[in-house]
């Protein structure tokens, strides 16, 4: 224990343990992959797990969400090895927050709050930040209360970035005044962002949302595919915001790659509702890069999160590649043949050492072609300049000069063919 007390004093700035409650024995591998992913987001915070906690019961306890024995364990531990924070891997209501606080003397944080917590360290751009900020206090609203009123948060680290000591000065009305605003403001970065679409889709090139658990290696692909130089980290939610690049496939065909949020396990739905606006690049792209980290053993468990987010966007029916990244690492060949069962188109992949692309583009060729609309076009030679968008962005069957017009055979994107519409024959 003393070892513990000095290496947290020399190397680390907070001392963090999880805690998971496993409702029967069938959801006792669930819990430990659950708190795994728990002690990844903490470290993404900045914090250092050095113990799990785990109870078995039947449902949360009303005062303390853990029965009284494992508080008891937790306290004297906590108190033992100098832990400065305790993350519940559920939500905590504000009556078990308030009580375990009060017991175990030390900062206490459930699993959305963490997530919000990462989010708000990681917003980058303007409109991020206001996602956060909105999120985060729709969170604390319910749970603000007259103690709440005056209480500060200066110590500072993990759960206190945002709003932070603002958000706990304020008043029910204040608070709700705010997210008034806050709306406001996201609606009119909402608008833009659509006026900015609707310019590119008036160019009609194919968009590709990559998409995935967080951490399954979206942005690598991005950043190796089109040399984009996103920040890759081995970190949870490394990336908030957006990244849309030009990719010129084999063929010379043009498409727009976009990397997205990552998706997680639990992900909170308040925090659904604050990014719809940057995930609607989603619900507009007409392929999705379905990307699965092969080498976890819990990839299928990450692919029910990632559906569940889907169906939340209501993107679940958009025409998708099931992409087996990671598969250099050892631990993927086991993986992936399981996962071969339930996507046996699936390519397999290294975004990092750039293995498997030409796969991936020719399976990603087909997949566009097949969103084609194939149509004679007859262009009138003086805007010969739209022949060349159909070089561009489809694919040329068959080229014909005759007087004055150039007629043409084409498969082109559905927008590029609404585009065209009067010149079709």
């Amino acid at each position: 224990m003393k070892k513990i007390i000095e290496l947290s004093k020399e190397k680390i700035k907070e001392i963090v343990v999880t805690v998971g409650v496993q409702y029967g024995q069938s959801d006792k591998w669930h819990v430990r992959d659950s708190l795994a992913e728990l002690k990844q987001l903490a470290h993404t915070a900045g914090g250092t797990v050095i113990k799990e906690f785990t109870t078995v019961r039947k449902a949360p306890t009303p005062a303390y969400f853990v029965g009284k024995g494992k508080l008891e364990e937790i306290r004297v531990f906590c108190e033992g090895a100098g832990v400065t924070t305790v993350v519940f891997d559920d939500d905590l209501s504000p009556a078990q927050k308030k009580n375990l606080t009060k017991e175990l003397k030390t900062k206490v944080l459930d699993r959305t709050e963490l997530i919000l917590d990462i989010f708000a360290l990681h917003a980058v751009t303007a409109e991020g930040k206001l996602q956060i900020e909105k999120a985060q206090l729709e969170y604390l609203l319910p749970r603000l209360t007259r103690a709440w009123t005056h209480l500060s948060r200066q110590e500072g680290g993990i759960g206190t970035r945002g709003p932070g000591e603002r958000q706990l000065e304020v008043d029910r009305r204040r608070v709700k005044e705010r997210i008034y605003h806050l709306n406001g403001k996201l609606k009119e970065l909402r608008e833009a962002r659509g006026l900015r679409r609707k310019k590119r889709q008036a160019v009609p090139v194919t968009v590709i949302s990559i998409i995935g658990y967080t951490n399954s290696g979206k942005s690598t692909l991005l950043n190796s595919l089109t040399g984009a130089g996103v920040l890759v980290e081995d970190k949870l939610f490394a990336t908030l915001d957006t990244t849309t690049r030009i990719y010129f496939l084999p063929s010379g065909q043009k498409v727009l790659l976009t990397d997205t949020v990552g998706f997680l396990n639990k992900l909170p739905h308040g925090l659904i509702e604050s990014f719809k606006a940057t995930l609607e690049e989603v619900t507009e792209s007409d392929l999705l890069l379905y990307i699965i980290d092969s080498s976890r053993e819990d990839a299928l468990e990450q692919d029910k999160a990632v559906k569940e987010v889907l169906r939340e966007l209501k993107a679940d029916d958009k025409p998708s590649i099931k992409v087996f990244n990671k598969c250099d690492i050892e631990t993927s060949a086991g993986n992936i043949a399981g996962l071969k069962r339930f996507y046996p188109d699936g390519i397999e992949i290294s975004a990092l050492k750039k293995q498997g692309f030409e796969k991936l583009n020719d399976k990603i060729q087909s997949e566009i072609d097949k969103i084609l609309v194939t149509q004679e076009y007859r262009i009138p030679v003086k805007e010969y300049h739209l022949v060349n968008k159909f070089y561009e962005m489809g694919n040329v069957k068959k080229v014909e000069y005759k007087d004055d017009e150039i007629i043409i055979m084409a498969e082109a994107p559905a927008r590029l063919s609404a585009e065209m519409k009067k010149y079709r024959k």
